[in-house]
């Protein structure tokens, strides 16, 4: 561990040990080597199966909203604030994940998100206004949680595999989002033209991953016992709040996407299915760089061209979907989601690669999270607040490209090599 961030080295049982990202706890002896491949196996592809409830929330409402809006009468500023409201929810409940996963656990904790991800989702379909957003509320309070602890998971149970299984959940994040947003118009009309029962719909993955996890999740016993450890000096740290802002302002930019590009392809003439179809393959481009990116980045000195040039490609996408011709569509999809794609993979990534040691990942990962996710929440009520005024998408270019520039900034002084100046502590 680097002298920076430690006074002083903890005991050499700790540092082989120290691997719990979300409790501040040392492992119980290892199991044997074959059932601890055999876990890590199914870890990993449970993790996966988890990251990919973690997104069609957005997408699925995204490509429905002039539906809702139209049945329901919700205005542009209601529009916004359904949009938004997940995303506030990331930021608000991300600082509880790492309390309830020393609580109870990091498995149980992610059960628990999976089960009420599920009624949330389910409350969507009910045909009611007020549960459309309560159950969006509900529904992001538990992304949020998961989003916290796949970042320490990862770091504790795939340390040697960090840039692979950092792809494998965000693409399968993407795959989820590119899902909602390519079938849930067809569902609609499959289920009567019902918009409530498609988005309820959802609910049906989140529950199937709740009961492969639970085995796992409530059988096993407790791995962990505290050890009393603690995160000191992360919020003085500048380095911590470029990455904070670098994940908050590509973060904005993302949500814009999920939740106003398919209106905004739909008020330049395409109709509903193209344009959810459209946005599926924006997404699904994100697909392949949210596992290629980090792979790359893991081997990079440092990430800062390869933040420029992300963001540069994410916003080129946009505003190629605002004025060039529609015939040019699939190009901007295409060029949009490889941009986006990797900013979400390399913001994930560099919470890994400038943290020290596990219990710094997770900290960092809830402040990035937290601080980041609430400053995202402002891109989608931006573009109902400027669609309300304007009456057109048109100005939110304004928007895209100083969400952009901020990236760019924050991106360079996130993507040098270097480890933000926290210490673990024991206490």
């Amino acid at each position: 561990m680097n002298g920076h961030l430690s006074p002083k080295p903890l005991p050499s049982i700790v540092d082989d040990q120290l691997i719990d990202a979300e409790v501040d706890s040392v492992p119980q002896p290892a199991a044997p080597i074959f059932a601890s491949r055999t876990a890590q196996i199914f870890t990993g592809f449970s993790l996966v199966l988890i990251a990919l409830n973690l997104r069609p929330i957005f997408s699925s409402t995204s490509v429905l909203l002039p539906e809702i809006i139209e049945q329901t009468g919700l205005s542009s500023f209601g529009a916004g604030v359904l949009t938004t409201l997940p995303v506030v929810c990331l930021g608000v409940f991300a600082p509880l994940a790492p309390r309830l996963a020393q609580r109870i656990g990091a498995e149980r904790t992610l059960l628990g998100v999976l089960l009420l991800l599920a009624i949330g989702t389910a409350l969507r379909g009910l045909g009611s206004l007020p549960l459309l957003f309560v159950g969006t509320a509900l529904a992001g309070a538990c992304i949020a949680t998961g989003n916290v602890l796949l970042p320490g998971l990862v770091k504790r149970d795939f340390a040697s595999r960090t840039g692979m299984m950092t792809g494998l959940y965000t693409m399968a994040m993407c795959a989820g989002a590119a899902s909602a947003a390519g079938l849930t118009v067809p569902l609609e009309r499959m289920l009567g033209g019902s918009w409530s029962l498609a988005l309820g719909a959802w609910a049906v993955p989140a529950f199937l991953v709740a009961l492969i996890w639970f085995p796992h999740a409530a059988f096993r016993k407790v791995r962990t016992k505290h050890a009393g450890f603690k995160v000191e000096g992360l919020w003085r740290d500048r380095l911590a709040w470029q990455i904070t802002l670098f994940m908050g302002l590509q973060s904005a930019l993302a949500y814009c996407v999920f939740g106003w590009l398919a209106p905004i392809l739909r008020e330049r003439g395409l109709d509903a299915v193209t344009a959810g179809v459209v946005v599926s393959v924006s997404i699904m481009t994100q697909v392949f760089t949210c596992l290629l990116v980090p792979s790359i980045a893991v081997r990079c000195k440092d990430q800062r061209i390869i933040n420029i040039t992300l963001i540069t490609l994410a916003v080129t996408g946009l505003l190629g979907f605002l004025f060039a011709p529609l015939a040019t569509v699939w190009l901007w999809a295409i060029v949009q989601g490889m941009g986006q794609g990797g900013l979400i993979a390399i913001a994930m990534t560099i919470i890994v690669l400038r943290s020290g040691d596990a219990h710094v990942a997770a900290h960092l990962s809830g402040m990035a999270q937290c601080i980041g996710y609430i400053l995202a929440a402002a891109g989608p009520l931006l573009v109902g607040l400027i669609h309300s005024a304007t009456g057109t998408f048109a100005a939110t270019a304004i928007l895209f490209v100083a969400l952009g520039l901020g990236v760019a900034i924050f991106g360079w002084g996130a993507g040098r090599a270097a480890h933000v100046k926290a210490r673990t502590i024991q206490i």
